[in-house]
């Protein structure tokens, strides 16, 4: 009878606790993208769009709408699942950062309110958006969101319908 040794890998886990969202709104022919300055410890002084965790209970479209609410003071977007993943690796507590992506269309008049995590917005192009991005990826993904929900109508499966939920 033959022996095989079996050896055990390191696994390196994912966690998927937290969610990312794009605002965009239309200004004359092009959408623009609202991006925030962050002033908190992570990231500070960096441009990022939307994103916070989940809280318990929640779920990640629920996370998506409350940190809208919270970062921006917007209540009226109509909120799309983008079938995209903001990932990162974290050296300090080797683990995979996972978060879905939304993408929310708001109201060209709908005015910002800020809170104490960013010190400054501006809705960007996308270009500008792209410059400004603090860190490698997000570009891909604004690459993404411009491809399929500026230049085209997304499809209605990833509206994410509140009502009847």
């Amino acid at each position: 009878m033959e022996h095989t040794t079996i050896t055990t890998k390191q696994t390196v886990p994912i966690r998927c606790e937290g969610v990312a969202v794009v605002l965009l709104k239309k200004d004359l022919n092009e959408f623009l993208v609202l991006m925030l300055k962050r002033a908190g410890r992570m990231l500070h002084g960096e441009w990022c769009y939307i994103g916070g965790g989940i809280e318990q209970g929640e779920k990640a479209w629920e996370a998506a709408l409350r940190e809208i609410r919270e970062e921006t003071g917007i209540t009226n977007v109509r909120l799309y699942t983008s079938n995209q993943f903001e990932q990162f690796y974290s050296q300090a507590e080797d683990y995979i950062y996972m978060a879905p992506v939304f993408v929310g269309y708001v109201h060209e008049d709908q005015s910002v309110q800020l809170n104490h995590e960013h010190s400054d917005y501006r809705w960007m192009t996308f270009d500008e958006a792209k410059h400004n991005a603090a860190l490698p990826g997000i570009d891909d993904i604004l690459d993404f969101v411009e491809k399929h929900f500026a230049r085209k109508i997304p499809s209605k499966w990833l509206q994410i319908n509140i009502e009847n939920d």
